[in-house]
């Protein structure tokens, strides 16, 4: 018999929103986690359990995690002296005529649901009472039972499912959701064809499901979450195999390795280039010489030369009498990279033509790019969006390159790709270290070059952690640097002032730097929803401004050699990587340079988290770090990639993920339009619509 919460979803692909409990409000929260449909409900398991083993009050321990069966002896609300703090605080006794306090906090309503005389099924962690006598516990899950003593509770005690949540969403609310919608996991198809979980010991997608969401024991969480964590990427791989098979049947035009092109360009750098950058060199020139586009990844660090491998590139195809192009997120980062690749090539050589098109430019102006990219008469054009306007052709386009590349959409990336008469070869730049599973997981359509050494000579730049108490000295270290004829960077978390997060906003703390802090200075301030961004920039690359004050939009790619100080507040809410992204904006020139960090948290473990950050200066190690301590959804934005919790936390198991990717490709080669695999096809395209891979 269906359960009345199913009586409005007779579809796996129903709105959440038709089941008769949640309703607009909490469907609306839902989607925030990525749950839209009943399919997505079934389909999104927890992310871990609390186990609470059934006890008596007299055999309760604290420290450990329990649950007890008593009767409410007394309830009522407390307002606690010093801090005038609403509480609701019972007394409970069991069959033993063992007592025990618990309190609730913030939670009013509860004097509402339990009454003196309630039998209730308590779960929580078990604490010495301050007062003396019998354990308590505070903020237990609670569950009233009927007022036959045979009753047992259905939801609290065992293992109590870890949901994602947002706003008022809690564990036992999706997990009471769910409860109601199990019986239609019968329903859910099976990507996974019967020969493929017999080759690698996979359950079912319904015994998944089921034992996903309720487990009797921790192995059957594990068996259900491998089996969701090898589907999901399986999905992926198969994407990405059939991507390299397309790309394959689509001919580029050979690049030929001429080893005097080689040479000039070394010989014009003014510098030598490390082992790395040589090695992505020798790759990118190997992939170009085959009639296969080369689709390649080059990951490198802040500062670690990049842009001379995409030169060495772009020489090379010039020499074979193809055009290459360039394109930046923005206009500042184009702009940057003209002078780069001016400098790199126009010198050793003559007619290597570079020229700039942003959509800034006089009309007459990109008239003349235009047509000299048109004619061939220009080599190289490095530029934003407006690279991809219809009105942009080239006479004979060989290699395209994205700098940035995950701020970028598959159809823009497309787009540029379609410039050319047959398929140029390709090349994407990020500065974000990812580590190479991650690497593998979100790019596999893509070979991998990564650029894990630094230029000699670059002086790293000294961190240090503030203390809360410090905040005057930090003023001091940045009053000093402008003193010397420098610039700093101030980092907020937030553009706006939010009453739940206490984190400093980047318009709040511009205007107070200006008046209180630093009145006699230049202020500068820039965030996402600012339209005038590049001009503000600009300025500041001129000199016109001593102080940016700046959310995250500073955290790619640009260049000012004389900002030499950063203040980061609130470092505590950004992820080690994202702080060494920070970071790598100071120190560009010769002079010393520091990095402060400033925590909104000043607790133990959130300032060893930070201090990791004053001991290493390698991007990729602090990325695995932050791997292991924050998830892989905190990395590049994964879940954006349509990535959930579960294929995330797979991807720390490399034996795993080489499993699937030799699925992947057996399944490719043995029936590439994945006609006997309908169910894994439908996936496939719902994989490519909603994932931003090239």
């Amino acid at each position: 018999m269906s359960t009345p919460i199913l009586a409005l979803s007779r579809s796996l692909d129903a709105s959440v929103e038709t089941l008769k409990t949640i309703g607009p409000t909490n469907a609306g929260r839902l989607a925030k986690l990525g749950i839209r449909t009943v399919r997505d409900l079934l389909l999104t398991l927890p992310f871990g359990w609390e186990s609470y083993e059934s006890a008596q009050i007299d055999t309760l321990v604290p420290g450990r995690h329990a649950s007890v069966v008593g009767t409410v002896l007394s309830i009522k609300q407390v307002t606690t002296k010093f801090r005038k703090m609403q509480l609701t605080e019972a007394t409970v006794g069991d069959e033993a005529g063992t007592e025990m306090r618990v309190v609730w906090f913030k939670n009013p309503w509860i004097v509402k649901n339990l009454r003196t005389g309630d039998r209730v099924a308590l779960a929580g962690q078990v604490k010495s009472s301050r007062y003396g006598g019998g354990p308590e516990m505070t903020n237990p899950h609670y569950e009233r039972l009927d007022a036959d003593v045979e009753g047992q509770p259905k939801r609290v005690g065992g293992l109590m499912p870890k949901y994602h949540l947002v706003d008022k969403l809690t564990s036992r609310k999706i997990a009471g959701w769910v409860e109601a919608v199990l019986p239609l996991a019968d329903r859910l198809e099976d990507l996974l064809a019967p020969e493929v979980r017999e080759r690698n010991n996979l359950l079912s997608v319904v015994d998944a499901v089921r034992l996903g969401h309720k487990p009797t024991t921790d192995a059957e969480y594990l068996q259900a979450r491998r089996r969701m964590a090898f589907a999901e990427l399986l999905e992926l791989q198969t994407a990405f195999a059939l991507m390299r098979a397309k790309i394959a049947a689509e001919p580029a035009t050979p690049i030929p390795f001429r080893p005097e092109v080689g040479d000039a360009f070394k010989a014009g750098l003014g510098f030598a280039l490390t082992e790395a950058q040589r090695r992505s060199t020798r790759d990118a020139f190997k992939d170009m010489q085959g009639p296969v586009p080369m689709n390649r990844l080059l990951n490198g660090d802040v500062g670690s030369g990049k842009t001379a491998v995409a030169a060495a590139c772009a020489a090379m195809a010039h020499a074979a009498g193809l055009q290459a192009v360039v394109m930046a997120p923005t206009e500042i980062l184009a702009r940057q990279h003209l002078r780069k690749f001016r400098t790199y090539l126009e010198e050793s050589f003559p007619e290597l033509k570079v020229e700039l098109l942003v959509s800034s430019l006089g009309a007459a102006e990109k008239r003349r790019v235009r047509m000299a990219a048109a004619s061939g008469h220009c080599a190289l054009v490095v530029g934003t969006h407006a690279l991809i306007e219809d009105d942009v052709e080239f006479a004979n386009l060989g290699l395209a390159v994205v700098d940035e590349q995950h701020r970028f959409g598959t159809r823009q990336r497309e787009l540029l790709r379609g410039k050319g008469r047959g398929r140029p070869h390709f090349l994407a730049m990020t500065a974000t270290p990812i580590p190479r599973t991650l690497a593998l997981a979100l790019y596999g359509e893509m070979t991998l070059s990564v650029i894990d050494e630094m230029p000699p000579g670059r002086t790293p730049v000294e961190t240090e952690v503030i203390e809360r108490d410090e905040r005057k000295r930090a003023y001091e270290l940045v009053r000093a640097e402008v003193a010397a004829g420098h610039q700093a960077f101030v980092i907020c978390p937030l553009i706006e002032e939010s009453e739940t997060l206490a984190a400093r906003s980047a318009t709040a703390e511009f205007e107070r730097l200006q008046k209180e802090v630093f009145p006699d200075l230049r202020l500068g301030l820039i965030h996402g929803r600012l339209k005038e961004k590049d001009q503000v920039m600009q300025r500041f690359v001129a000199g016109e401004i001593d102080i940016l004050v700046a959310t995250a939009v500073v955290e790619v790619g640009v260049d000012v050699p004389n900002a030499t100080a950063m203040m980061i507040e609130g470092a505590d809410r950004f992820g080690l990587a994202q702080l060494h992204q920070f970071r790598g904006r100071v120190g560009r020139g010769s002079a010393a340079s520091r990095c402060l960090l400033l925590a909104d948290d000043p607790s133990g473990k959130v300032l060893a988290r930070l201090e990791l950050l004053t001991r290493v200066n390698d991007g990729f190690r602090l990325a695995e770090e932050d791997m292991r301590l924050r998830g892989m959804g905190e990395l590049m934005g994964a879940r954006q990639h349509g990535m959930s919790d579960v294929s995330m936390a797979a991807l720390q198991q490399p034996e795993l993920l080489s499993e699937v990717h030799a699925e992947a490709e057996r399944i490719v080669q043995q029936d590439p339009n994945l006609a006997h695999h309908a169910a894994l096809k439908a996936a496939v395209q719902r994989r490519l619509e909603l994932t931003s891979i090239s």
